[in-house]
Formats: C-alpha cells, sequence, structure tokens
C-alpha cells in the first residue's frame, strides 16, 4: 500500500536538468540547421511514452544536406485523452516559424538540440527586412558544463543575418562542415 502511495505521488513530477549550451554549441552538437515553418503536428505513442511529431517545411538550410522538409520529434504531448509534458520541451504550433537546429539519432529519429536551446523565433517581420531571430531563456534547472553548478540562462537575440554568419563562420572554423 505504501508502495503505491509513494508511486502516485513521485509519478507526476517529471523534471529535466539541461547542459547550458552556447551558441556555438548548438552549432556544433547540430547535425542540421534549417530555417522552417511548422506544418503540422500530432502525437503518438512511441512504447510507454508520448511524443509530439512536427513537419517542418525547410525555407533554407544552413547546415546538412538539402531537405524541403524534416519531421521532428519532442518528448510529450497528448493521445486519446492521456498527457504527458516534459520540462524543457517545446509546444509548436503550425505557422510557427523559427531557425532549428537538429540533430539525428542513429535511430533516425531528428530532435531538437537542447529542447528549447536550439529553437530561435523569427519575427513575423516583412519579405525584405532583416528579422530578429530570438532563443527564449529556458525556464528549466541548467547546469553549467564546466562547473556543473546550476546557472540561469538568458534570452539570445540578433538578427537573421548575423545568426547566418554566425553559423558560417562556426562552420568554417570547424573545416567547412555544413
Amino acid at each position: 500500500m505504501l508502495a503505491m502511495v509513494v508511486t502516485s505521488c513521485v509519478l507526476p513530477l517529471q523534471c529535466a536538468t539541461l547542459e547550458r549550451l552556447s551558441l556555438d554549441d548548438l552549432i556544433a552538437r547540430s547535425t542540421m540547421i534549417v530555417r522552417g515553418k511548422v506544418t503540422a503536428s500530432w502525437a503518438a505513442f512511441t512504447g510507454s511514452v508520448i511524443y509530439t511529431h512536427y513537419q517542418i517545411q525547410v525555407s533554407e538550410q544552413f547546415k546538412g544536406t538539402g531537405q524541403n522538409s524534416v519531421e521532428v520529434m519532442t518528448p510529450g504531448g497528448t493521445v486519446n485523452g492521456l498527457t504527458s509534458s516534459f520540462s524543457g520541451s517545446p509546444v509548436l504550433h503550425p505557422g510557427d516559424e523559427f531557425v532549428f537546429f537538429l540533430w539525428t539519432s542513429k535511430g533516425g529519429i531528428t530532435w531538437i538540440t537542447g529542447l528549447t536551446q536550439g529553437l530561435f523565433s523569427l519575427d513575423p517581420g516583412d519579405a525584405g527586412a532583416d528579422r530578429m531571430a530570438t532563443r527564449a531563456a529556458s525556464r528549466e534547472l541548467m547546469l553549467d558544463p564546466q562547473t556543473s553548478r546550476p546557472v540561469k540562462d538568458s534570452t539570445l537575440t540578433m538578427k537573421l543575418s548575423d545568426l547566418r554568419s554566425r553559423i558560417a563562420a562556426t562552420l568554417g572554423a570547424q573545416g567547412g562542415v555544413k
């Protein structure tokens, strides 16, 4: 009886500890970096865990092989009235446009690098304007990779042209990996 009570109290408490990633870390660890728009989403069980799948229409490729679209998975979602959520896991909506920092596992599943850290939202802006890209500060517990101590995350905002240049410069310094 005691085990059931303890289990029922612990199960709803899901949390994650994230390693804080710098922009250069995101660039280096990602197998693909694209600008794209969310066109569809659906949730499904994989084993006993619910994952939300997002279809992304790619409009610009910064790293990786050219693709017109990519499917990305994030932990959490709702299936048949059952909802699961995970700390640090983003929720995206059709029409949202981002620069996505992505990595593909050996199993062929594509994930967002560092969960919310790998998403730079793009302001609507004019078609010809240099739009702003913003990565919101994570509210999750983050650790500094050097000291393993908790650190606060901060919002990062830059012009899309500056983000493009930074990605190209970092890739060039790594030996031209694209």
